[in-house]
């Protein structure tokens, strides 16, 4: 399905407990296996720059449920600069489109320091966008969300199950290659994030895989989870 020239797959997310980890985990191991950017059992890290105006719009918009919206984060793997990914992501009601394109680190270490100019010459699409929107959205570093995930993936159906774990929100500032970046929680222990991403339709094996039926979905955001607990510090 697509609008608007995008890509659209759904995206069900839902909270779970320490024990419903370990249940799903057990019954998702025997018949996916984990994505590539794995490093060991527990999954991968991933670390992202999330960008939004001067109004927080993106961070309102999704408060408020507007049914368009988007939002352009930066992202890097197991805290290296080997991968760096522009994303947007759009939200359409119930459907979610994603798009990226590849950076370097000279490129965002720029954007950091409030260089954009590297983008005024990209061909039309994502980046060319990202600069225009950059220089007349006023658009600006805005919270860096850490956390692990565990990806298991279905290649036949294009499915995505996946449990994130320890997610944290960055303060102080937002140099996202920075080992060394004081995080805080921003989600208590007992609470992981399990979530089911698939095109048109989710095979009936992994519904039943997963037994979503059990489980309460929520209108979960990383983003917006991070934003409130940055607030929360600068208030303390």
């Amino acid at each position: 399905m697509k609008y608007d020239g995008k890509k659209l797959r759904h995206e069900l997310k839902f909270y779970i407990n320490p024990r419903e980890l370990v249940s799903l985990r057990q019954r998702v191991q025997q018949l996916l296996p984990l994505d590539r950017y794995s490093v060991s059992p527990e999954g991968y890290h991933i670390r992202s720059l999330y960008m939004d105006d001067y109004g927080e719009g993106a961070l309102y918009d999704k408060i408020n449920g507007v049914f368009s919206r988007r939002k352009y984060r930066i992202r890097i793997y197991n805290k290296s600069d080997k991968i760096i990914k522009l994303e947007r992501k759009s939200k359409f009601n119930e459907y979610v489109a994603k798009e990226s394109a590849t950076l370097t680190r000279e490129q965002v270490d720029r954007l950091l320091e409030g260089d954009v100019s590297w983008a005024s010459s990209a061909p039309r699409g994502l980046l060319q966008d990202f600069y225009l929107d950059v220089k007349h959205g006023a658009m600006k570093p805005s919270v860096i969300v850490d956390y692990v995930r565990e990806a298991y993936i279905d290649e036949l159906s294009d499915t995505r199950i996946t449990f994130d774990k320890q997610l944290a929100s960055g303060f102080h500032h937002v140099d996202l290659f920075d080992a060394e970046l004081p995080t805080w929680p921003a989600v208590d222990d007992n609470r992981y994030i399990l979530e089911v991403k698939y095109n048109a339709f989710l095979p009936h094996s992994i519904r039943a895989l997963v037994q979503m039926e059990t489980h309460q979905r929520s209108t979960i955001s990383k983003y917006v989870l991070c934003k409130e607990r940055q607030k929360v510090y600068y208030k303390a």
